[in-house]
């Protein structure tokens, strides 16, 4: 299957760089699969396509401010983005600013000293202080926007609480479920009076998840593998609403690939651990129903999930429908829900 496949032309004008003030007031597009219906509503319509006994999977996983400024001992200046904790003052991470065969060098974050150094698997900083290093990247750090959201001025803390969704509660993300970005609590509250089940599951979203495709064929891409965790009585709970015939709500792709890696067989599989499942067209969905989702970028893991879902042809129909309707597209853009 060729990667070119899965490119698609959207003008810069309709890349979201702000979220919009009322979460809610994002504009859903909703495709049925069996009636290759569309429909343009709101996201706070949402309640009205669910119905009692539905279960939806929330990722719970939050963001935390992953990126850091670091300053060289000659002054140069280094872009840090941390990946993923090794121990207490350890970190995997991406630089931006440094040539891999540098070797180790001595940087400082604010005032904190650290050494960075190029191995095998990657670069790893470690910050010289004893104490728990989360709390310089507390401190320093800013949320890990994308690459596409460009800002000028210094309104990037409004990220702190946007770049990050209602019911984020284990730390652990380098990129947001931007899916879950247009729930309110109150809606949330709707679903529950509707008798929805809310059941969450966590994915910490890393590499595996934003770094585009570059294989020319997708069956030769790699995932990254990512860190998930779900309880026993959430997975049985799935497991069972599924047998029982009731509709299973997948909210982002990283719902997905948790309750597909966790769910299938004979509940024999990990309840955590890393996964590295990679959802492309052909693929056979085991337990999700519904799949509500962003509108993603070319050659990206999620979008050839989405396309898995929705059928390829039937998604780029529906991706030209948005762009000639003005939607806002990526992490900030308006919702979809795959029916």
């Amino acid at each position: 299957m060729d990667v070119r496949e899965f490119d698609y032309t959207l003008p810069k004008e309709f890349i979201a760089q702000s979220p919009l003030e009322d979460r809610a007031a994002s504009r859903l597009f909703v495709y049925d699969r069996q009636k290759e219906a569309i429909e343009h509503r709101f996201f706070r319509d949402i309640p009205e396509y669910f119905r009692k006994g539905d279960v939806l999977v929330l990722n719970d996983s939050k963001v935390f401010p992953a990126r850091l400024k670091a300053v060289k001992e000659t002054g140069g200046k280094v872009d840090i983005l941390l990946v993923e904790r090794i121990d207490r003052t350890g970190w995997r991470c991406l630089v931006n600013g440094l040539r891999r065969g540098a070797g180790a060098i001595r940087i400082t974050v604010g005032e904190h000293p650290a050494r960075l150094e190029a191995t095998e698997n990657g670069w790893h900083v470690r910050f010289d202080d004893d104490g728990d290093s989360y709390d310089i990247v507390r401190r320093y750090g800013k949320m890990p926007l994308p690459h596409y959201i460009r800002r000028s001025g210094g309104d990037d803390q409004i990220d702190f609480a946007r770049y990050q969704t209602v019911y984020a509660e284990r730390i652990g993300s380098i990129a947001a479920p931007t899916a879950g970005f247009h729930f309110t609590e109150g809606l949330i509250g709707e679903l529950k009076k509707k008798e929805v089940t809310i059941a969450k599951v966590t994915l910490h979203i890393g590499t595996g998840t934003f770094l585009l495709i570059k294989e020319p064929h997708v069956q030769s891409h790699t995932m990254h593998s990512e860190y998930y965790q779900v309880d026993k009585e959430v997975r049985d709970y799935i497991r069972e609403a599924r047998a029982s015939g009731r509709r299973i709500v997948a909210c982002g792709t990283s719902a997905v690939r948790t309750v597909e890696t966790v769910c299938p067989g004979n509940g024999n599989a990990q309840l955590a651990g890393r996964t590295e499942l990679f959802i492309y067209p052909g693929y056979q969905f085991c337990f999700v129903d519904a799949l509500i989702t962003n509108f993603h970028l070319p050659r990206s893991t999620p979008l050839l999930l989405a396309s898995a879902f929705a059928g390829r042809e039937p998604l780029m129909r529906c991706y030209r429908e948005a762009i000639e309707r003005g939607y806002r597209f990526y992490s900030y853009g308006d919702s979809m829900l795959i029916l």
